[in-house]
C-alpha cells in the first residue's frame, strides 16, 4: 500500500516561494504556502526527494495530528491519538522539541513533558512493555502550538537541512546555507549569466550557486533521520539518490567567481567548495569588493556585505556600503544586483534606491534583499 503524508517544510521568512519551486519540482501534491512554511502532500518517495532536493527549507517534518489545545489534558489528548507503535519501535529514542505562539499553553518546557508523557504512555500499550529504553534510533518529535492549534510531527531530516555535509569551515557570521540558495533562487539565477559574490566570506553564496546551475541535490552529501526508520523502504533513498544524481548536469561550464579581501577566507571557501564537488564549477579570489569590475554586458551580483551591527562598525560599513556602490555604478545598467543588509540607510550608503525590495531574516535578524536592475 503506498501511503500518502501530508509534510511541512519551515523555511526562511521571505523564502516561502522559493522553498515552495524545490517542493513542486518533485511532485508533490496539494502545495500550500504560508508564512514561514511550505506545506504538501506526497508518498514516502516525496519525502525523501524533499529532503534531497530542498535548497530553501530548513526540515522536512511529517505531520501526525492537528487540532485544538487550550489545556494540558487535550494536548495530551491529541498527542496520545497518533498511532505511536506503528511509527517507532520500543527502544527508539524520542526527544520532544515545541513551540508556543499566542497560545493559552504558553510554558513550552511543559508542552513539551506532556507530549513526551502521552508518547510514552501509548507506546507502552502499544508494544506492550512497562520500560521504554530509548536507546535505538532517534525519532525527533516535534509540536507547534499557534493560537491554540496544535500539531504534532516527526522530524524527518534530523540535522537542519542548511547542514549540507560540504561546509566544514565558516569564516565569522556566516550566513546559513539555506538562505543563501534562497538568495541565489531569487535573482532568478539559472547557470547562464556571469555570477559574483564580492563578499564571499566562507563561499556559500556562490557554493550554492554552483549547485543550483549543476543541478546537484544539495543533500546528496548527508544522511537522513528517516532513512533508518523502518517505516520507510530504504530503497526509496537509494532509488531518489540515483535519480538525483542521473539529472546533474556534468558538460556544462559556467562562470560564478567570489572574491574576498581576506586570504584565510578565501581559503576556506576553496576548501568548501572541493567538499561541495563543484570546485571546477566556481572560483575564488582575494579581492577588494570596493574595486569590484567584470567585463560583459550580462551578469548578476548576489552578495551579503558586513552589516555593522554595532555603533562603530555601522560607520565602517557604511563607508564600504559608499564605496562598493561606486564601483557597482560602473557595471552596464543590464546587470542584476542583489544585496542583503539589515542597515537600515543601506540605500542612502549604497547611492541607489532599490528596485525591487523583499523582506528576509538572517536567523532573527531582519533584513532586506535590496534588488537592483533593469530587468527584475
Amino acid at each position: 500500500m503506498n501511503l500518502e503524508y501530508r509534510m511541512i517544510a519551515p523555511c526562511y521568512f521571505g523564502a516561502e516561494s522559493a522553498a515552495a519551486f524545490d517542493i513542486r519540482r518533485i511532485g508533490a501534491k496539494d502545495v500550500t504556502v504560508t508564512d514561514g512554511r511550505v506545506a504538501f502532500t506526497g508518498g514516502a518517495g516525496v519525502l525523501a526527494a524533499a529532503n534531497l532536493h530542498s535548497r530553501c527549507a530548513e526540515r522536512i517534518l511529517l505531520l501526525l495530528k492537528t487540532g485544538r489545545a487550550e489545556t494540558f489534558d487535550a494536548l495530551f489528548d491529541l498527542a496520545y491519538s497518533v498511532p505511536w507503535e506503528e511509527l517507532m519501535p520500543a527502544d527508539a529514542a524520542f526527544p520532544v522539541k515545541g513551540s508556543s505562539l499566542s497560545s493559552q499553553l504558553s510554558s513550552v518546557p511543559a508542552c513539551q513533558s506532556i507530549v513526551k508523557k502521552a508518547v510514552v504512555e501509548r507506546l507502552k500499550k502499544g508494544h506492550r512493555v512497562q520500560v521504554l529504553p530509548e536507546s535505538g534510533g532517534e525519532y525527533r518529535i516535534r509540536f507547534s502550538l499557534r493560537k491554540n492549534e496544535a500539531e504534532i510531527m516527526l522530524d524527518t531530516s534530523g540535522e537542519g537541512l542548511h547542514k549540507r555535509g560540504y561546509r566544514k569551515n565558516a569564516t565569522l557570521a556566516p550566513i546559513k546555507e539555506t538562505l543563501a540558495a534562497a538568495m541565489v533562487k531569487l535573482s532568478h539565477y539559472n547557470g547562464r549569466d556571469p555570477f559574483c559574490d564580492p563578499f564571499c566570506g566562507s563561499g556559500t553564496i556562490a557554493i550554492e550557486a554552483a549547485l543550483i546551475a549543476r543541478n546537484r541535490a544539495p543533500g546528496l552529501n548527508r544522511s537522513f533521520a528517516a532513512q533508518h526508520w523502518a517505516m520507510v523502504d530504504k530503497r526509496i533513498w537509494l532509488d531518489a539518490a540515483d535519480e538525483a544524481m542521473d539529472n546533474e548536469f556534468h558538460d556544462k561550464t559556467y562562470e560564478i567567481w567570489g572574491g574576498d579581501i581576506d586570504p584565510h577566507a578565501v581559503e576556506i571557501a576553496r576548501h568548501n567548495a572541493e567538499l561541495a564537488e563543484v570546485d571546477d564549477t566556481v572560483r575564488f579570489e582575494v579581492d577588494d569588493a570596493t574595486r569590484f569590475h567584470w567585463g560583459g554586458q550580462y551578469g548578476r551580483v548576489v552578495t551579503n556585505p558586513p552589516y555593522g551591527e554595532r555603533l562603530l562598525e555601522q560607520k565602517e560599513a557604511e563607508e564600504l556600503y559608499r564605496a562598493f556602490g561606486r564601483a557597482i555604478d560602473k557595471l552596464p545598467e543590464t546587470w542584476r544586483v542583489y544585496v542583503l543588509s539589515s542597515h537600515t540607510e543601506f540605500e542612502r550608503c549604497f547611492g541607489r534606491t532599490a528596485d525591487k525590495k523583499r523582506k528576509l531574516y538572517n536567523g532573527m535578524l531582519k533584513c532586506d534583499l535590496f534588488m537592483y536592475g533593469k530587468r527584475l
